[in-house]
């Protein structure tokens, strides 16, 4: 279930609000999947944390 499909939201490390399907990235994977608008979350807030600005 859910493999092949693209990711809904993007987390930091630490966040508490992953759940069990999440899988680690580094850096520029996520910048690029925050750049082509996959949302990041409103709790852990990854984007400040990668310094990629809306």
């Amino acid at each position: 279930m859910g493999v092949g499909r693209p990711p809904t939201q993007v987390h930091a490390g630490d966040c508490s609000a992953t759940g069990k399907r999440c899988v680690p990235a580094t850096a520029e994977p996520l910048r690029e999947l925050l750049a082509r608008g996959v949302p990041a979350c409103i709790h852990c807030r990854p984007d400040t944390a990668l310094g990629v600005l809306e």
